[in-house]
């Protein structure tokens, strides 16, 4: 039997993979590794309970609540906010934990659990190893303490959720959005309702698509895997730009006034300099994977800032940057995490960020994210290889450092072996297109020769 934690919680099919009875057993567990159930003799614990729309995410909160409140934790219900909003309140309430419910940027049918340890940070390898044990240990038949009479958990809506979290990301914006057209996605997501009213209460004047989740439309042909809807709507409605999340509100891409994609590595850039100059970028030093464009560390080196680069995935981003004291990071998909200010990726927050150093600036998104130049970047995927001997094999070691040679200073070779299957990824970056593709391609025979 897999490990049921994912890269970001536990994932899977409504109602087939992702059960009621699931949902409620590792939220009992959880209860019992992170609130440590039972053992508080000063308070009782307390988590905070979040979901985006999704129609499965009504059931399935009834069952977190149902096995939280059965651990003797007491429950704040915060209703429909995004994942960085759950994330928040966990740690400005004082909360024990905090659960949310949401497949992200999947389609309808998924859905996910997701939990937050005290002050709104993701768990560790361990914990969430910790909590899986204990849920099959219960699956299997091994008992855990059932509080009774006054000793079980207590629920309650906490609307004022809403109204605590659009606050906070308005309070710490360094200036306001006066005089910005700003078009809204919310993917029919989580933002929905939080990312407009944030903007307005900011200042800016507000065009929403995307924002009528009905349960079943959550990331349907919009938000930030489907930017079209977007790019129309900026160029209709002549807004200065326009910004999409997924269906979780963690992540925010953006569109100029021209309809043209701004990616998460232009957004960091944009943001890194606009910190730079406020003298918030701690030790001048910013945070992305390995996936992030080459031009990006090329503008980076130009602004004098320094780039560190983690594993492919937003934890290892925020790890890198809490271990080393760094304020910025993210990942070329919108994950963009503002230390200072969340303790995850936030998409509202990105999008106020960014919309604000337009404000401030008073120069156009384009202009902004201008400071870099995306090189053409080619992925290739080799399937039925042995991905083990990525690492290890002389022939592709040797084929690598001839095509770095090749490509020289702009431009970069990238073999990954990914988690879940059996193939190896390719990306080749370049400042000329076909460049990048034809070394790609040479690389990809060798894997396949090398590793067939």
């Amino acid at each position: 039997m897999g490990r049921l934690f994912g890269t970001d919680g536990v994932r899977g099919v409504a109602n087939a993979d992702l059960t009621a009875e699931l949902a409620l057993g590792l939220s009992v567990a959880a209860a019992h590794v992170l609130a440590e159930a039972g053992t508080f003799e000063d308070h009782r614990p307390v988590a905070v309970v979040g979901r985006d729309p999704r129609a499965s995410g009504e059931f399935l909160e009834s069952a977190v609540v149902a096995g939280l409140a059965s651990a003797g934790v007491d429950v704040l219900r915060v209703g429909v906010l995004p994942t960085p909003a759950v994330a928040y309140l966990t740690g400005a309430l004082g909360a024990d934990l905090g659960v949310m419910l949401s497949a992200s940027h999947n389609p309808m049918p998924d859905n996910g659990i997701k939990f937050f340890a005290r002050g709104g940070h993701k768990l560790a390898d361990e914990l969430e190893d910790r909590i899986e044990s204990m849920y099959r240990g219960h699956v299997a038949g091994e008992p855990w303490e059932r509080p009774t009479g006054a000793g079980v958990g207590r629920v309650r809506d906490y609307a004022e959720g809403f109204d605590n979290y659009v606050a906070h990301l308005v309070g710490v914006l360094p200036n306001r959005l006066d005089g910005l057209k700003v078009v809204i996605d919310g993917a029919h997501g989580a933002a929905a309702r939080v990312s407009p009213e944030a903007f307005a209460r900011a200042g800016a004047e507000v065009v929403t698509i995307g924002t009528d989740p009905d349960g079943l439309n959550i990331n349907d042909g919009c938000g930030s895997t489907h930017l079209e809807k977007l790019r129309a709507a900026v160029v209709e409605h002549r807004a200065d730009l326009g910004v999409a999340h997924d269906g979780d509100a963690d992540r925010c891409l953006a569109v100029d006034a021209a309809g043209n994609e701004v990616d998460g590595d232009q957004i960091l850039a944009v943001l890194a300099l606009g910190m730079r100059d406020a003298g918030t970028l701690r030790q001048n030093t910013v945070v992305a994977t390995v996936m992030s464009n080459l031009g990006f560390k090329l503008a980076l080196e130009r602004e004098g800032i320094e780039l560190v680069r983690t594993a492919v995935g937003d934890r290892y981003v925020l790890e890198e940057m809490k271990a080393q004291g760094f304020a910025l990071g993210g990942e070329q998909s919108g994950h963009v995490i503002v230390l200072d200010h969340a303790t995850t990726g936030d998409g509202t927050l990105t999008g106020l960020m960014l919309a604000a150093r337009v404000a401030a600036t008073g120069r156009s998104l384009a202009e902004l994210a201008g400071v870099m130049e995306r090189l053409p970047q080619v992925l290739i995927n080799v399937p039925d290889v042995d991905k083990s001997r990525v690492a290890t094999s002389a022939e592709l070691s040797a084929a690598v450092t001839d095509a770095e040679r090749e490509l020289g200073a702009t431009g970069r070779v990238l073999l990954r072996s990914s988690g879940t299957e059996p193939l190896v990824r390719v990306m080749v970056e370049a400042a000329d297109l076909e460049q990048a593709k034809a070394v790609a391609g040479q690389l990809a025979d060798v894997v396949k020769s090398a590793l067939g």
